[in-house]
């Protein structure tokens, strides 16, 4: 541990506390408390209770990160809850910063925001979710009309290349490509997966989301939560209301957001009814007849992206086989194996090895 008089004293619990923790909370504040609370794959978590300089009682959420991708993902999330607070207050606990220190070994770099007792076990109401979905995304408009987030963030653990773009085919290929890179890394080379990520990106995304832009036709980008499935949401159990958490946002095509319902840890979001409702605000961008085939693309995203984080996992082989099918649809390449519908989980409902 470094300097000891950079660090908390005289405070219960067993969470070791920075004073640059304390330096992002408003004057006068008075620690309590800092206990370990929830469970992370990533990160270090704990609840910090604090009484304010008005002698209010109040609990702050501390997430602190080392290692690959730790400072996107707190700034990144700092910035996202931000953002998506801006447009749908009370959706995403409030942020109250975010900041690093030396903590004798590495950099450590940590997010603090407001702090919520919340159920994981309960599925949110669909109808008053999706609502506020559908708010987040009509009313979540770029800064300037393009697809991007100013600073980079996370999914999972794994950074996000957000850099501002016109075309959407591009910012989600840019996206694509980081995950393909980083299951690479993880999971080693695989010569027919490689020939299909390039034709994936060489013949399917200009086909199935650069038409959109083509022809006079334009798409909006939308602030997107960028994480969002089961594990990301809570009922608040004070207020009974649904609260988001752990965002990685970017202004992307809002459809985006629901490529994760499509994978095989989807539990309750892959009821269709979450998706009706959200479709009553928002309707499905044209051609709605490719509406499940961009569903199909966008989920590629978080399966690689599970891949990349848990090695050996199935996720590399479905998501494989999905790049198969879209490859054969929209860009065949006789090179390519064939797309193999008994490993299809949306046709089998199991992986079937």
């Amino acid at each position: 541990m470094s300097d000891s008089s950079s660090w908390e004293v005289d405070v219960e619990g067993n969470f070791p506390l920075h004073k640059a923790v304390v330096e992002v909370m408003p004057r006068g504040t008075k620690i309590v408390s800092a206990a370990s609370s929830g469970i992370s794959a990533w990160t270090k978590t704990a609840k910090i209770s604090v009484i304010l300089e008005d002698g209010t009682r109040k609990g702050y959420f501390l997430k602190c990160a080392t290692g690959q991708g730790a400072r996107p993902l707190v700034e990144g999330e700092f910035h996202s809850v931000s953002a998506i607070d801006a447009v749908v207050p009370g959706l995403v606990p409030k942020a109250a910063g975010w900041g690093q220190y030396d903590n004798g070994e590495t950099q450590e770099y940590f997010f603090l925001g407001d702090f919520h007792d919340m159920d994981f076990s309960a599925a949110p109401d669909p109808e008053y979710l999706m609502s506020q979905i559908a708010d987040l995304h009509r009313k979540g408009m770029s800064p300037n009309g393009l697809f991007g987030f100013p600073i980079p963030t996370v999914c999972g653990k794994m950074e996000r290349t957000v850099i501002w773009e016109k075309s959407w085919a591009k910012s989600f290929t840019h996206q694509l490509k980081d995950v393909i890179k980083y299951d690479n890394e993880t999971n080693g080379q695989w010569l027919e997966y490689d020939a299909a990520c390039q034709q994936l990106i060489d013949g399917v995304i200009p086909r199935l989301l650069g038409a959109w832009q083509s022809d006079g036709r334009e798409i909006t980008p939308a602030l997107i939560h960028g994480d969002l499935w089961e594990r990301n949401i809570g009922i608040d159990m004070e207020t009974g209301e649904t609260i988001l958490f752990d965002p990685g946002s970017t202004y992307a095509h809002n459809e985006m957001e629901f490529g994760t319902w499509r994978c095989t840890w989807a539990f309750y979001f892959n009821s269709p009814i979450y998706m009706r409702l959200y479709q009553r605000h928002v309707e499905p961008s044209e051609p709605v007849d490719e509406w499940d085939d961009r569903n199909r693309l966008y989920s590629i995203h978080p399966y690689l992206n599970d891949s990349a984080g848990h090695p050996g996992s199935l996720s590399r082989q479905i998501a494989y086989n999905d790049m198969l099918f879209l490859c054969e649809k929209y860009a065949p390449l006789d090179c390519l194996e064939k797309y193999d519908p008994e490993k299809d989980v949306s046709v089998t409902g199991a992986y079937v090895p």
